[in-house]
């Protein structure tokens, strides 16, 4: 992508399709953020070159003069924060123009609403100095935020620990070296990888189709990361309930579950989890899945290969049933053998 001038209009627009359609989400589904940006600006330049100058012409300053005003900040806030006794790195950024524009699209914001197109970012050793941290950057509560720099202009201001900057950079690999191969972070970085292996396989045996139909659903980038109560991370659709958790868990988990704790509460298995949530699967003894949890509307399950988990349990019950022939399709009433 970086020689993509190189190449007849054609060729270069079928690589920045194919870049932006699988390569950059695949960085981003594996947390590589670094790749994932500069890809995405590169397909970007080269599918919408018009929307992508028009963006560069309303960010009102050149790279190089939004470089230099972010150094400027960060050298003041590294000498305020040394002056506070705090250790920190300080790095910053101007925005992507791709991420600029994704951004006015996702909010419906026009240029001047936007008040992160510059940032730097805080490195500390510990959570207890990010908050420290914090206060040297404003008044509030949280650790990504955006405030008023020199000369009246707004920059967006990011803290976090070295470990924290290592996941988010370089994804779960960085973890699980910084983590010198704790086990939490060995089982997350080998379901990556045995995500991306499945994919390249099906595509060695020609199946085309349901390799498009695998990134179609798993290359989003609306994903929900919900930890187990043994702080393993389950990687899920946006709109997950604690039943797709459940099912994601294991199929036999899935069948058996009777109710949910998300962080330590109560809550109904139609419950949307957030990012960040813990959750505590309750079970029963007996699998005893419900046949509404079928139906789209009672909002049961948001992901489709834990209702096919469903609908493969009904169909062993009675191949012949109205399960089998799916959501929303219907036949004869013919009572079930779980119902006889």
């Amino acid at each position: 992508m970086r020689a993509a001038d190189k190449l007849d209009e054609e060729q270069r627009r079928a690589l920045a399709q194919l870049t932006r359609d699988i390569h950059a989400p695949l960085a981003n589904r594996l947390g590589i953020w670094q790749l994932k940006w500069e890809l995405e600006d590169l397909a970007f330049r080269h599918l919408e070159p018009e929307t992508y100058r028009r963006i560069a012409r309303e960010v009102d300053e050149t790279r190089i003069a939004r470089e230099r005003y972010v150094e400027n900040v960060k050298k003041v806030l590294s000498r305020e924060l040394v002056a506070q006794g705090i250790k920190a790195e300080v790095s910053g950024r101007p925005k992507h123009i791709y991420s600029i524009w994704r951004k006015m699209q996702k909010k419906r914001l026009a240029f001047d609403q936007l008040y992160d197109i510059r940032a730097v970012r805080v490195m500390v050793d510990d959570v207890a100095a990010c908050y420290a941290a914090l206060g040297v950057a404003n008044d509030y509560r949280s650790l990504h935020t955006a405030v008023v720099g020199p000369e009246g202009r707004t920059i967006e201001v990011q803290i976090r620990t070295h470990e924290m900057h290592s996941q988010a950079e370089l994804g779960v690999a960085a973890h699980w070296k910084y983590k010198e191969g704790g086990k939490g972070a060995e089982k997350s970085f080998d379901r990556k990888i045995t995500w991306m292996r499945q994919l390249l396989e099906q595509a060695q045996d020609g199946q085309g189709n349901e390799l498009a139909g695998a990134l179609d659903a798993e290359l989003t980038e609306d994903r929900v990361y919900a930890l187990s109560p043994k702080d393993e991370v389950l990687d899920l659709p946006q709109g997950a309930t604690p039943l797709d958790f459940a099912y994601q868990v294991h199929t036999m988990v899935g069948h058996r579950c009777r109710g949910a704790k998300v962080n330590g509460r109560i809550v109904p298995l139609t419950y949307r989890l957030r990012s960040g949530d813990r959750v505590e699967i309750l079970t029963g003894k007996e699998a005893d899945p419900r046949r509404d949890w079928l139906m789209p509307a009672n909002g049961f399950l948001a992901s489709n290969r834990s209702r096919e988990k469903v609908r493969s349990w009904f169909h062993k019950l009675d191949p012949a049933g109205p399960a089998a022939l799916g959501p929303g399709r219907r036949r004869e009433e013919v009572p079930c053998r779980q119902c006889r």
